[in-house]
């Protein structure tokens, strides 16, 4: 593990009038440190994908990553776009809780998991696709179009022909630092959301909890030009301290896509392992 650089960013905060002269400026400096993890690279070629594992230290301030310039290509949101699908549901009262009853029509579905009546929550954590483009529609394109302006997620490409799959197929992309500056700013109650609708999600996204760490977050899976795409983001709240993170896979030659599902979080974890946040 090396550090890779050091990226200064000038702060400069300033004020003025019409008839005022600036007054002088005061500079501030924000070290952010970009640090190259190369044990990353091997976590990734070892579980036979190729991708970006990128971790964000919120108190240090501090970045980990095998490939920054990887981490800052867009790919479709997939299923983590159902973080902001649900905050905007809930905003707007589309949904009411995370007990909101989803019936089943009947219908054949991807996924068995799907075929059943689901609560809001088990919605989310079964990432029901049919579910949350019923929610998209509901919402409808001008409420979803001034929301995501609103909460800043920027570079979706919403319109009356795929509000149901914007996120899904198309030209909408996200990269893995917007991913964590959302999550981010989600965690620490900038986004200009509820209380109640930070409290509902944040109870939505915990994925595990023990003594040692709370483990919160959303996977995504996008096949575009016949390329599957992998996600998970979301955030570890350990010893005190929050980390951030958002990883993002594509299988090799001959990987068994059984393991896909899977395999996204397990070289996240391994990550977090390898820099001793947890054991």
């Amino acid at each position: 593990m090396k550090i890779f650089y050091l990226a200064p960013l000038l702060i400069l905060f300033f004020s003025c009038t019409e008839k005022k002269t600036v007054p002088d400026k005061k500079e501030f400096k924000v070290t952010v440190q970009e640090i190259v993890v190369e044990e990353f690279q091997t976590i990734i070629d070892s579980s036979n994908v190729t991708g970006a594992i990128l971790i964000y230290d919120l108190e240090e301030n501090k970045y980990y990553s095998n490939d920054y310039q990887r981490a800052k290509k867009g790919n479709l949101p997939a299923s983590t776009f159902k973080i902001t699908n649900s905050i905007i549901a809930l905003e707007t009262g589309i949904v009411e809780n995370d007990s909101t009853l989803f019936k089943w029509n009947g219908e054949n579905r991807r996924l068995k998991a799907w075929e059943q009546d689901l609560m809001f929550i088990d919605a989310f954590r079964l990432s029901c696709v049919p579910c949350y483009q019923e929610i998209a529609r509901k919402i409808g394109v001008k409420k979803m179009t001034e929301y995501l302006d609103k909460l800043a997620y920027r570079n979706m490409k919403v319109d009356t022909t795929n509000i149901d799959l914007f996120w899904l197929e198309g030209a909408s992309r996200i990269n893995q630092f917007q991913q964590i500056d959302f999550l981010k700013r989600f965690y620490t109650s900038e986004l200009p959301i509820s209380e109640r609708t930070e409290k509902i999600m944040k109870r939505m996204l915990i994925n595990e909890e023990n003594d040692t760490y709370k483990l919160s977050g959303k996977t995504g899976w996008s096949i575009s030009d016949e390329k599957n795409n992998g996600w998970f983001v979301g955030y570890l709240e350990c010893h005190n301290k929050i980390y951030f993170f958002a990883t993002n896979i594509e299988p090799k030659e001959q990987f068994d896509m059984d393991r896909f599902p899977l395999i996204r979080k397990y070289v996240t974890n391994k990550a977090f392992e390898q820099i001793k946040i947890i054991k």
